[in-house]
């Protein structure tokens, strides 16, 4: 959401550090805050001003009126002001409906006055502007401000000058506290905007000699704009309304909100109730709580709540947990239900987020039964078929009661069932699966065939879409009445491959002659080509880095798609509006500042642009063009008849919800003509009234449809439209949110918009003032889809529409992803790999999740073992293994390996060049002798040989003994990095047969020559031998397997890999130049005929 209400000492905080005033503001930071853990004397200490001033003592916990309700203690010392908080903190209290702990409090210096220096101000957004009010007879008994007060209005990008203060808003103040008065109210209002306040009220501001006093104060600030004005907001903390607890499962879902791409809310209302719920969608979530209450569940709803924004599984599974703990801490006498309902979802994978919810089911399956726990399901949307069925086979397998519907069932009736209030069906009507479309598997109806047949928006000959007009000079420019065509073509902002697919499938279907996207535009990339599918056919699209470069390539694009991020939709859609040749725009990020979507409106209004969003799914025109997701997929697109018009048009705020709009129209009517999801924000691009006066103009549209919802006044437009005989077409509307008037706190719902700041602006009041209107108004939106079907029938039988004849579309390939996806296929992999998987949310070694690897300290020796070896290997040979690794780390600069790394690092090169230089002369002659010495060794004491026939025999087939010899050290000059081995293997191995025939080897050698020692490469070789063969962990032939595999060198590879990425560094950091060899160093032999 945007709009969030905070603290009086928040908003004051802001206020004494960032206002910019010619007027001296008084008891600056002179504030003091007491909770029940409070110290005293501590607090004495910090603000010694309570000591010595008189006071004034409130709570501050978002209470209106609260001197009306007896809450503010004024004129106390600081014994008063005890013996005043004493009767009150921790205290239970009833403000309005609202029940809640008194536990805050703030304390500040009193300021001694008279009426006559009381004044009130108030500054509030709306669409058009922020308006200023200001009355001058502030305080308790201020009374109808709305009615009273002086008001001003300040256009969007337009600033505010002393000079229209004192004109417009100080008329009954007396003339010396005007200056000072418009001084302030001018650099309150700068202050406003500078730092994204949507509502700030100061009742009242006390004017007197010595300067202003802000003595009450209740602001909102735009929470959106954290990105903004983080750096002068710093952490804001966001109180819940009076009521209601903040609780830390709140926090921990806003914290998940906050961290992921989707959308995650949870509001604890009743933690004790037995209905709870679990809903993907803002709009979907509104219309179940709507149910709920509508059927005499309000005091029993326990929670509200949303997920969408296509989550993963992982964040899906700690939302999901996060209510069934909450829903299973106290028993209720009658059971508990667990309602998981939702729209038909346009683009989340409905199996993957239902993978999470069933492993939270599983994990809490114990407790669910133990609170005998029914689970309601509804759902559709893309895969929703499988995740249905996963769902209905846990309820099996655990034994839980899970009633399991899909898009066949309208969307709240499993409300009904989970109160008893209709009965549950045995078997539901199950829908065609996603396949039965896509593969043409049968003749029947819901199967499209093969043909590639006109569609029926063919015979509508008024298709195209029409231009904006050109208005006369100095009014803003007339918006186009029909946005979209057969021959629309639109650029896509974003690299939104899936999206864009989508948008050619539906093209494609719809039997349009062209794809309707021309190009994409990502300006993270240069310019080049993207590869889709049209049809069977693989197309390539263009992907510009700069918007100038698309719209100067294709002229006859006219609308723009941005999935530009939150943070760069503002000045991407800006830009667009420079390029006359656009004339709609589709925005869909969803959490763009209020004020910046208000100046994208005013652009938009002065070019003649109609935008569709922010925070929206966007809009779909069967037949003809759709935006983005909107729809799903080609099964909800086929299952819903979009692929060619029908008669209906709708609007809706909800992008979730237009999904379940177009469901619920092609079952009751011949199906959606056009639909917009003009998205959930308080200032909406584009409004009700905007889109229902063009379906009203367009003779295609007969009837039109209207899903509103809680907050804002576009309705009432509407009312005024069909009451003036603008709207002649039958309207049938229904808002969303008639709960919010039931609860007895104050609810944010999912969509930013959805949030009543008065009467008139509930559900309820506008779904009256739309009956009263002559709009066709169902009871509740269980009753929408009956009252659409009853209007459509009305106008068949009067011959206003004449159903056409179906014409099946063509098929769409699926893509390869989407039918494994379904499980329709199988193919062999190309890589098959058993020692790491990164694919769910944490990395897994061989089976062990990297948390458990750091929480068991295995380290380096631990963490190869599971790599190489699978296996967990003991705590001595995990210190075995990196013993090695630090002794083979490095052995000089003169080594071959060393030298070719470095002579590399000196011609310039990178380091890994340099270090793959070195790597390649790891072989029998360097370094590689692990292998080999590990091979000879375990083949002379695995036949029975003799240490002195393994030697004699070696010498007689003239071949070395690898892992025997040193050039430099010697028995008498013993390799120290052997010796610490040797110590290790001894006390901690449980055998070392092989050592041991290895050492008596050496006794032979060294007593030929002295140098013929044992070295490190043969006894790591030997020693691991050994290891693998005694440790426990493998078998027999497993051991042999590893070193017949290599995998000894490796070890001398990697320790190898530290000394020459050292090398190379030193290299560098030396500034060292160009190696060249010294003439004198090398022996030039020529052929005697060619010497001097």
């Amino acid at each position: 959401m945007s709009a969030k209400a905070i603290s009086e000492q928040t908003g004051k905080e802001f206020l004494y550090k960032y206002i910019c005033t010619t007027a001296a503001v008084q008891n600056r930071f002179r504030y003091a805050n007491v909770t029940s853990e409070t110290d005293w004397d501590r607090l004495t200490q910090e603000h010694p001003w309570l000591l010595t001033e008189r006071l004034a003592v409130k709570p501050d916990q978002l209470i209106k009126r609260r001197g009306k309700l007896g809450l503010v203690g004024i004129n106390l010392d600081l014994q008063g002001v005890q013996d005043w908080l004493r009767p009150r903190l921790m205290r239970e209290t009833t403000v309005a409906k609202a029940k809640g702990v008194l536990k805050n409090f703030l304390i500040e210096p009193f300021v001694p006055h008279t009426q006559e220096e009381e004044f009130y101000v108030c500054i509030y957004a709306t669409r058009e502007g922020d308006h200023v009010l200001f009355h001058h007879e502030g305080g308790v008994e201020v009374g109808d401000v709305d009615a009273k007060a002086q008001r001003l209005m300040v256009a969007v990008d337009d600033k505010l000058s002393e000079g229209q203060v004192t004109e417009q808003l100080l008329t009954h103040v007396p003339e010396d506290k005007k200056e000072v008065l418009a001084s302030f109210i001018v650099g309150l209002f700068n202050l406003y905007e500078d730092l994204y306040f949507t509502y700030l009220e100061i009742n009242p501001l006390v004017v007197t000699q010595d300067g202003v006093y802000i003595l009450d104060m209740a602001a909102k600030i735009d929470a959106t704009a954290d990105y903004i004005c983080k750096a002068k907001w710093g952490d804001v903390d966001f109180p819940p309304p009076f009521g209601r607890e903040a609780y830390p499962e709140e926090a921990y879902i806003a914290d998940l909100d906050a961290k992921s791409g989707a959308s995650l809310k949870l509001t604890l209302l009743n933690p004790r109730g037995r209905i709870w719920t679990m809903v993907a969608g803002g709009g979907a979530s509104v219309v179940y709580s709507d149910t709920i209450c509508d059927l005499g569940g309000v005091d029993e709803l326990a929670n509200y709540g949303e997920y969408s924004g296509a989550p993963s599984e992982q964040q899906t599974y700690d939302y999901a947990k996060t209510i069934l703990s909450l829903m299973t801490r106290e028993k209720h006498h009658q059971g508990k239900v667990l309602i998981i309902g939702g729209s038909i979802a346009n683009f989340t994978n409905v199996a993957a987020t239902f993978k999470g919810i069933v492993r939270a089911i599983k994990d809490y399956q114990g407790p669910l039964k133990e609170h005998e726990v029914t689970i309601f399901v509804r759902r559709g949307g893309p895969n929703y078929q499988e995740g249905l069925r996963v769902m209905g086979e846990v309820g099996k397998t655990t034994g839980i009661p899970i009633h399991v519907f899909g898009t066949e069932t309208h969307m709240t009736a499993i409300v009904g069932m989970a109160l008893g209030h209709r009965p549950i069906p045995n078997q539901p009507p199950m829908d065609a699966h996603t396949a039965n479309f896509l593969l043409n598997a049968s003749n029947n109806a819901m199967t499209p065939a093969t043909t590639r047949t006109a569609s029926f928006s063919e015979h509508k000959a008024a298709n195209d879409a029409t231009p904006a007009k050109k208005s006369k000079a100095g009014l803003p420019a007339a918006k186009a009445t029909t946005l979209f065509s057969r021959h629309t073509k639109t650029i896509v902002w974003g690299m939104q491959t899936r999206a864009v697919q989508g948008m050619l499938d539906f093209d494609y279907v719809c039997s349009r002659d062209e794809p309707s996207v021309a190009a994409m535009v990502y300006p993270f990339t240069g310019d080049h080509k993207q590869k889709f599918y049209w049809g069977h056919k693989e197309i390539l699209l263009p992907v510009y880095k700069n918007m100038a470069d698309a719209m100067k390539k294709h002229p006859e694009v006219d609308v723009l798609i941005s999935f530009a991020s939150l943070r760069s939709a503002f000045d991407s859609t800006m830009e667009t509006m420079q390029y006359p040749q656009i004339h709609t725009i589709a925005i869909i990020a969803e959490g763009i500042p209020e004020a910046q979507t208000r100046k994208m409106i005013k652009m938009a209004d002065e070019k003649g642009v109609t935008i569709i969003g922010p925070a929206t799914v966007g809009g779909i025109k069967p037949g003809c063009f759709k935006i983005g997701n909107t729809g799903g997929m080609l099964d909800n697109i086929l299952a819903s008849k979009l692929y060619r018009p029908g008669s209906v048009a709708y609007v809706s705020r909800s992008g979730g919800m237009s999904n379940e709009l177009n469901n619920i129209i092609s079952r009751t009517t011949d199906g959606v003509y056009e639909g917009v999801a003009i998205g959930g924000d308080r200032y909406p691009g584009s409004t009700f009234m905007d889109h229902v006066l063009r379906y009203q103009d367009t003779p295609g549209v007969k009837m039109i449809v209207m899903l509103g919802e809680i907050g804002g006044t576009e309705e009432y437009k509407i009312c005024q439209g069909i009451r003036e005989g603008r709207i002649t077409k039958p309207v049938v509307c229904w808002c969303i949110g008639t709960c919010a008037t039931m609860f007895s706190s104050e609810v944010q719902f999912g969509h930013a918009g959805a949030c009543a700041n008065q009467a008139s602006e509930t559900a309820v009041a506008k779904n009256q003032a739309l009956r009263d209107a002559g709009a066709y108004v169902p009871k509740s939106f269980d009753e929408l889809g009956d009252v659409i079907r009853t209007v459509y029938d009305e106008l068949v039988a009067s011959g206003t529409i004449v159903p056409a004849q179906e014409v099946p579309p063509p098929t769409v390939p699926m893509d390869y992803s989407w039918a494994r996806e379904l499980g329709l296929i199988r193919k062999p992999a190309s890589f098959m790999t058993s020692i790491c998987d990164e694919r769910g949310q944490e990395l897994i070694y061989a089976g062990m999740p990297i948390t458990e690897v750091f929480k068991e300290e295995m380290g380096l020796g631990g963490v190869l073992g599971l790599l190489w070896f699978q296996r967990r290997l003991p705590r001595y040979a995990c210190q075995f293994i990196e013993m090695c690794l630090m002794v083979t780390a490095d052995h000089g600069p003169a080594v071959s390996g060393a030298h070719n790394t470095i002579v590399c690092a000196r011609a310039g090169k990178d380091l890994i060049s340099s270090l793959t230089s070195g790597l390649l002369t790891i072989g029998d002659r360097f370094g590689g002798a692990l292998d080999a010495a590990a091979k000879q060794f375990s083949k002379a004491f695995d036949s029975g040989m003799l240490p002195m026939e393994f030697v004699n025999k070696m010498k007689k087939d003239g071949k070395l003994i690898m892992g025997i010899g040193h050039r430099v050290k010697s028995i008498n000059n013993p390799d120290m990095r052997v010796q610490i081995l040797k110590d290790f293997v001894k006390q901690h191995f449980p055998a070392t047969q092989l050592l041991d025939y290895a050492l008596d080897v050496e006794k032979i050698t060294t007593s030929k020559k002295p140098n013929l020692i044992l070295n490190v490469d043969g006894f790591i070789g030997v020693a691991f031998v050994d290891l693998l063969r005694t440790c426990g962990g493998f078998t027999r032939d497993e051991a042999d397997e590893f070193v017949e595999i290599g995998a000894l060198n490796g070890i001398f590879v990697l320790g190898r890999s530290m000394g020459f990425i050292g090398h190379y560094l030193d290299q560098k950091r030396l500034k060292q130049g160009l190696y060249r060899h010294p003439w004198d160093d090398i022996s030039y032999v020529l052929p005697e005929h060619m010497s001097m």
